[in-house]
């Protein structure tokens, strides 16, 4: 007898779940229109995120507060000790002047550079309300390193060896105003100074 009744039951769930098919289908409306079918939204990461930091109203009579713009490229089909050089170079200039050094550099890499600048130019003065788009500065601009696709070559008989496609991304910070004044060089006797320093104020664990 229980046997019985429970096939009767599989039965008649099977039917009421080939009515509600057969009424879906009949249905014109999409079953999943209002749904949000993608996967992940456009992730951002924590260099893009510091765009939306928000300040506490200035006090009178403060200084203003120059606007701050971090902008990035990622995942640039390029090394990251390459891009190095070309991050480096620029690093401290007015923008005016990184767009014309990166103009004479024949390399991929200073392209690349000139267009996230240019990017990050045009973005400050849309959402950060900066007047003037040549009074702005590179604060700070450095590569880093992205994913890497490990692949086989291969050698002449029967050998082979693995290489790397690499990757890299960019990160730049603008701020509005001229750039400071560079700082005077380090010696090597103030770089020790500053060594020892480091050593002194340094904490030992499990000590006395």
């Amino acid at each position: 007898m229980p046997k019985i009744l429970g096939g009767i039951t599989h039965a008649l769930s099977l039917n009421s779940w080939a009515q509600a098919g057969r009424l879906l289908a009949s249905c014109s409306v999409p079953l999943l229109s209002n749904i949000r079918t993608v996967t992940s939204y456009e992730s951002r990461g924590k260099w893009e995120r510091k765009n939306d930091i928000v300040y506490p109203p200035q006090k009178p009579g403060e200084p203003r507060r120059p606007a701050e713009i971090y902008h990035c490229r990622r995942h640039i089909k390029y090394s990251m000790d390459k891009m190095w050089y070309v991050a480096k170079l620029i690093r401290g200039m007015s923008i005016d002047e990184a767009l014309a050094q990166l103009e004479f550099i024949d390399k991929k890499g200073a392209k690349v550079v000139k267009e996230v600048l240019l990017e990050a130019q045009e973005l400050a003065v849309t959402k950060h309300n900066v007047e003037f788009k040549s009074n702005l500065h590179i604060a700070r601009s450095f590569s880093g390193k992205g994913y890497y696709i490990k692949r086989i070559r291969y050698h002449g008989k029967g050998m082979f060896g693995i290489m790397d496609r690499v990757r890299c991304h960019y990160f730049v910070k603008l701020v509005e105003g001229p750039p400071p004044p560079p700082e005077a060089p380090k010696t090597g006797f103030d770089q020790a100074k500053e060594y020892v320093q480091q050593l002194r104020s340094r904490t030992i664990i499990n000590t006395l």
